[in-house]
């Protein structure tokens, strides 16, 4: 069975409902408390106050603790895919999810042709 690490464009698209995510709607979802930050300010920018609260609020159980090494080496690919402009939040997902035998779900175009990515739109 395959689980997912749910990057925050993952997040958005499951409030939006977007007809390519459907299939994740059931999955268990993990994140962290980054995501959640980034999907509060999509959401606050986007929708307001109230609706950001509850998007965070829908997902805040679903937050992950991070380790320091987990920091360390996502800033390291950062710093190695620097060409690629992925945010800090994007870069400790992916490594949580690649360290944690999990497929980082984005619809991000920078992550694409990585490995260990399910790509949805």
């Amino acid at each position: 069975m395959t689980r997912y690490f749910f990057d925050t464009y993952a997040l958005v698209e499951i409030i939006k409902n977007n007809p390519n995510y459907i299939k994740y709607f059931e999955e268990i979802i993990t994140t962290s408390k980054f995501n959640l930050a980034e999907l509060y300010f999509s959401l606050l920018r986007d929708l307001g106050e109230e609706k950001a609260k509850d998007g965070y609020s829908q997902f805040k159980d679903c937050a992950i603790e991070l380790k320091d090494e987990i920091i360390f080496e996502a800033m390291k690919l950062k710093l190695q895919l620097k060409k690629k402009n992925l945010s800090y939040t994007d870069c400790i997902g992916y490594i949580w999810a690649l360290k944690n035998n999990l497929r980082f779900l984005t619809g991000d175009k920078e992550f694409k042709d990585m490995a260990n990515v399910e790509f949805a739109q």
